[in-house]
């Protein structure tokens, strides 16, 4: 078994075939994470340095000044190596969100602790975004119930009664 290592971010270097891009909210993000949390996994490199997973993790690190990073090492090369490294970021991509228990947990973060809130990797604007998609899918449920049973009927279960601390002004 491959052991933990904390290693020099100059022994490391991005993988030149690696097709994942990180835009700069992205890698901000990253920098969030790691400012709250450290970092809670290593990043995956091959037995010469170069990064199969955690890229964006490495130059979020980076661009914190950090020196060090821990790393775990593959003995996948070649085209093993590449199909890894695109299964790795597919597989996560392929996920989906319970949207209602994820605006339950924002919500909860933003009004416990708004760095944990932003250490999350969403913005206000993606949390109002969630609540209007929501509230848009329940009241087409509704109208779809409304239509089916030929009778209207008053439903209140829009999570728009959720109150973030920007509409309460905070």
């Amino acid at each position: 078994m491959n052991n933990i290592e904390e290693i020099s971010i100059s022994e490391l270097s991005f993988d030149p075939s690696n097709v994942r891009r990180h835009s700069n909210r992205n890698i901000d993000a990253i920098k969030d994470s790691l400012n709250a949390f450290g970092q809670q996994r290593p990043i995956l490199v091959d037995r010469r340095g170069v990064v199969l997973a955690g890229n964006g993790t490495m130059a979020a690190a980076k661009a914190l000044g950090w020196k060090t990073i821990r790393v775990l090492r593959s003995e996948l090369e070649g085209a093993q190596a590449i199909a890894y490294a695109i299964a790795d970021n597919r597989t996560a991509e392929l996920a989906e969100w319970d949207q209602e228990g994820l605006l339950r947990q924002l919500n909860a973060l933003q009004i416990e602790s708004e760095d944990l809130f932003n250490a999350s990797g969403f913005e206000m604007s993606d949390l109002d975004a969630l609540i209007l998609d929501l509230d848009t899918r329940i009241e087409n449920v509704q109208t779809d119930q409304e239509t089916e049973n030929g009778i209207e009927e008053d439903y209140d279960q829009s999570p728009s009664h959720v109150e973030t601390k920007t509409q309460k002004g905070e």
